[in-house]
């Protein structure tokens, strides 16, 4: 059995769908504060759902039993959410997370793969990031993500529990949400262009970042369930590569067929940072993973089925 915690939002439903074609039963833990019964609707009937609060040990310990791996997806996401509630951020993606860990301990749960995010390196200087930089987290959502980090490392250690951390840079794709106050940046994108409205590029646009297509952090969840030598270590899960946020506009006005709409520019975000692009090799040798959608090709996708859907 796996267990999907924040299984009903935009990764984890799709954790769940691969996983679920590979023949593996299905749980998912969700409160749907972010997550939408919708993400779900076509694989409903061949899950378990629980509807519950990650906050409540009592509520995680009983999502546990007979659970064999553990992808702990639910959190609280988003940089300016943390920043306007630090306290709820804490108590979700902190607590929670000990939450998850102890009771995965304690029903004898094999492996939890834990959702980290690229945030945590923050401003480092180095453009490439790889492990073993220092990290320098410039938010209470990075802060957040670290301490997830710290305490699964902690449980590797101590208590043998088998826990892999995985830092995604910037996730694209189906299901994710358009209409959160704190939506990403591609869906947000294409709507405005969809519905000819100027999109608005915090600062100038020549940040960067290593856009990561949604199928492949799930081929690297999956591939982190079994790899023998992956448990205690944090992976970098990306394409390796850096596009800017410039480039991400103009190539969504083409495929929108907008490319009469020039977008706006707004202020710099506070906790942002300028420049992210990952060094995947330590994932390659652990895993075995390599991306398997261009972000080329994962961004088609993910316009074509954001217009099929806000039709």
């Amino acid at each position: 059995m796996y267990l999907v915690t924040g299984g009903a939002g935009f990764i984890g439903s799709n954790i769940a769908r691969q996983a679920l074609s590979t023949g593996e039963k299905v749980r998912i833990l969700d409160n749907f504060s972010t997550g939408h019964w919708a993400n779900l609707s076509d694989i409903r009937n061949d899950i378990e759902v629980i509807e519950g609060d990650l906050r409540s040990y009592h509520i995680v310990r009983n999502a546990m039993e007979d659970v064999e791996v553990v992808f702990h997806q639910g959190a609280l996401p988003s940089v300016p959410r943390s920043i306007s509630d630090p306290i709820t951020t804490n108590e979700v993606n902190v607590q929670g997370t000990l939450n998850i860990l102890h009771a995965a301990l304690d029903a004898g749960c094999r492996r939890v793969l834990f959702a980290s995010s690229s945030s945590i390196y923050g401003d480092a200087p180095e453009q490439v990031k790889n492990e073993d930089l220092h990290v320098k987290p410039l938010s209470p959502y990075a802060v957040s993500k670290l301490a997830g980090e710290k305490y699964m490392q902690v449980f590797h250690h101590i208590y043998g529990l088998e826990t892999v951390a995985l830092r995604y840079f910037n996730v694209f794709g189906p299901y994710q949400d358009p209409d959160s106050p704190y939506s990403a940046v591609i869906p947000l994108f294409i709507r405005a262009f969809n519905e000819r409205r100027r999109p608005v590029i915090n600062g100038n646009g020549e940040q960067s970042r290593d856009f990561t297509y949604i199928a492949n952090v799930v081929h690297a969840n999956l591939l982190a369930a079994h790899a023998p030598d992956a448990p205690g270590r944090m992976l970098n899960i990306a394409c390796g590569d850096s596009i800017t946020v410039n480039r991400l506009a103009s190539e969504i006005a083409r495929l929108t067929d907008r490319e009469d709409i020039i977008p706006l520019h707004g202020p710099d975000r506070p906790g942002d940072v300028k420049h992210s692009r990952a060094d995947i090799s330590l994932a390659k040798k652990l895993l075995g993973y390599e991306p398997v959608v261009t972000f080329e090709e994962g961004l088609e996708n993910t316009v074509s089925f954001m217009l099929e859907n806000l039709k």
